[in-house]
């Protein structure tokens, strides 16, 4: 069978921080007889090259290359290229892993689009993720048509044959920005490129001792000269005008305006921030016309002005400024909806300082500017920055994110931006706005995993995108609505709860450590009416909640005897009933508590209700509770009835209507819709 994907992994001296590496390959879905590992080790000089010839040994589909020691990982990656024997090569590093099912879904999409390059969703516990590539799928796209150009390292799938028709390559040797001239040489001349945004496929793992590729302080003179190669092959494959501009921007914005903001900057040194600003210059004037300057937004905008003007303390004193700003949201209301998601009415804004105040702006003679306080300390008196065209682009998006493995999925939301007035033409935008949060998954996507799930809201405008969470500011009294919910097939506990001390909301997705029990103490619990025990618990559930099983535990009243009653839980008309038993002849007859154990045996149980047990067994709940609303109780029997018709419609009548002509069972079955409802 013909090796669908080589996976091309360096090495040196990995030590332990290569493990889940090497467990997350041995953990692919696809066969291994599909595709092949080569370690590629470049003279290391710890025990890895004889541990990976052991592993090697074992598995066959592994194998060992080992070279002396190159520097840096563009000398093994092309070795590995040259030595693969897969349709398409996958890039990975020592210190990152894969996720299970990776493999064969990115070789599935790249296959059956013919693609060039495929792009799997990244999650990271350090670094940033470029989340807009990955908000949907994309079977077939390119340079032109999505930004690729945020995306930028080489943790991706290859047609290998095509990485050898252009001739792409590593440049080799101790060198910096290699990914970002290795990946613009790839995608110009890509045809297909695919992006798989709904599994998560890469994760990057900060290591312990802080040696993750990257985080050694550049020497400038060398960065930037490796930058020049980058915008010379952007320049190479491009026009003049807004394409070549966007591209050039974004290397603009990241790799020289961002090293000269907050908070890099502010660490520098006076030689060292010297150094910066004489090797970012040249290539500022080369490169970043007036196009590219004019596109950035205001904020990032009064950056470009101060480095053309060679002020270095202009640069310092507006990080100190730009490090102040944050974003800044206000949750107004919580509440589930009938199909399971978790919808939140929100607002969001930029602020600054200590006392969080408004980004302020200005209106005069019918245009908008940033208000002169904002950049009085660095731009001279009166001159104002125009924000009059860039007021359209205040957005914000709203994300849930794991707070252990970093996986982060977008939200559907909708926002809208009013300029509210502040008084003599002073102004600010609040983004209004409200999102639904699925902890079931959206199409294209499964439930999310077990763990906590932060609510992360982004606030983007005047060149600067500030994260932030959601909850510790919000309107008194939404708690109310936050009430636990039972989720799926099987039912898992979905528990919204504010964290300690900083008042944020998070979910707790199948009790990673938020049990049920103690969220519902201080809820209601009511009765249903009639002689059948029947509780309803104040939990969230929808029609698509499987029932589950749970078990009651009836305690004497001097607490010296207990017994066990099994007993089920299912949703009824949004919210978990239990279903008593009618019966308990094995208990003695008198009066008991009843609780019910929702999170386990070993995990206190939730008490529910006094409760009679006659002699003959017969349960009777504490006429004391709360009966459920009549209206509710006679829409619910009616359901009820309108189910067990349906059930026995099917049963009864379906082989009979499925013989007859499709005439004769639309006629039946338009009445038997009538008849149930």
């Amino acid at each position: 069978m013909s090796i669908k994907v080589s996976v091309i992994i360096p090495v040196y001296n990995p030590g332990k921080y290569i493990q889940p590496c090497i467990d997350s390959l041995l953990r692919q879905t696809l066969p291994s007889s599909e595709f092949e590992v080569l370690f590629v080790d470049d003279g290391s000089t710890d025990e890895s090259p004889a541990e990976l010839d052991a592993l090697a040994e074992k598995h066959p589909h592994f194998r060992v290359i080992h070279i002396p020691n190159s520097g840096w990982p563009g000398k093994p990656r092309n070795i590995g290229v040259g030595e693969a024997k897969g349709e398409y090569v996958q890039f990975v590093d020592q210190d990152d892993y894969l996720a299970s099912d990776a493999l064969r879904r990115l070789y599935e999409m790249g296959h059956r689009n013919g693609s060039d390059i495929v792009i799997g969703k990244v999650a990271s516990n350090f670094r940033g993720v470029p989340h807009g590539v990955f908000k949907t799928d994309r079977e077939k796209c390119t340079i032109h048509d999505a930004p690729l150009y945020d995306s930028l390292t080489p943790h991706k799938m290859f047609r290998a044959e095509f990485l050898r028709e252009n001739k792409i390559a590593y440049p080799e040797g101790k060198r910096r920005l290699e990914d970002q001239l290795y990946m613009m040489e790839a995608y110009f001349p890509a045809k297909v490129v695919s992006i798989l945004g709904s599994y998560t496929c890469y994760y990057y793992s900060k290591r312990d001792d802080g040696k993750n590729a990257g985080s050694a302080r550049i020497v400038p003179s060398g960065y930037y000269g490796n930058l020049r190669e980058v915008l010379d092959v952007v320049v190479d494959n491009t026009e003049p005008g807004e394409f070549r501009d966007l591209l050039l921007r974004r290397f603009y914005r990241v790799e020289m305006l961002g090293r000269l903001s907050e908070p890099n900057v502010l660490n520098y040194d006076e030689a060292y921030l010297g150094e910066m600003l004489a090797a970012v210059r040249p290539l500022a004037e080369e490169f970043m016309g007036e196009g590219v300057h004019e596109g950035l937004g205001a904020l990032t905008r009064v950056r470009s002005t101060l480095l053309r003007r060679d002020d270095g303390e202009g640069l310092l004193r507006f990080a100190r400024f730009g490090r102040s700003i944050k974003g800044a949201t206000r949750l107004e209301k919580a509440e589930w909806q009938s199909d399971g998601k978790l919808a939140v009415t929100l607002s969001g804004r930029l602020v600054h300082g200590d006392d969080a105040e408004p980004v302020r702006l200005l209106r005069r003679d019918g245009r908008v500017y940033l208000h002169p306080e904002l950049t009085e300390d660095v731009l001279g008196a009166g001159e104002l920055v125009d924000v009059t065209d860039e007021m359209d682009q205040f957005k914000a998006e709203m994300s849930l994110r794991n707070r252990e493995t970093a996986v982060e999925w977008p939200c559907a939301a909708e926002f809208t931006s009013h300029v509210e007035d502040l008084g003599d033409g002073v102004c600010e935008v609040v983004l209004r706005g409200s999102g639904v949060v699925s902890p079931q998954g959206v199409k294209g996507r499964g439930p999310v995993s077990k763990g906590f799930w932060d609510i992360w809201v982004s606030v983007r405008g005047l060149g600067l995108v500030r994260k932030t969470r959601l909850g510790a500011d919000r309107v008194a009294g939404v708690e109310k609505e936050l009430r636990p919910a039972l989720l799926g097939s099987p039912a898992r506990p979905v528990i919204p709860y504010f964290t300690d001390p900083h008042g944020n909301l998070t979910l707790d997705v199948a009790r990673r450590s938020k049990k049920l029990a103690p969220y519902l103490e201080n809820r209601p619990v009511q009765r249903m009416p009639g002689n059948r025990p029947e509780l309803r618990l104040d939990v969230f559930t929808r029609p698509k909640t499987a029932p589950s099983r749970t078990e009651l535990v009836l305690s004497s009243q001097d607490g010296g005897r207990t017994h066990v009653l099994p007993a089920e839980i299912r949703n009824v008309a949004g919210r978990a009933h239990i279903a008593v038993p009618a019966r308990a002849t094995s208990v003695p007859a008198g009066s008991w508590s009843l609780a019910a154990r929702l999170d386990g045996e070993k995990d206190p149980a939730l008490p529910l209700c006094g409760v009679t047990v006659r002699s003959n067994g017969r349960l009777r709940l504490d006429d004391g509770l709360p009966v459920v609303d009549p209206e509710l109780v006679r829409a619910t029997l009616s359901n009820r009835r309108k189910a067990t018709l349906r059930r026995r419609l099917r049963a009864v009548g379906g082989p009979v209507v499925r013989r007859l002509p499709a005439p004769a069972r639309k006629k039946l079955r338009g009445l038997a819709a009538m008849l149930t409802g």
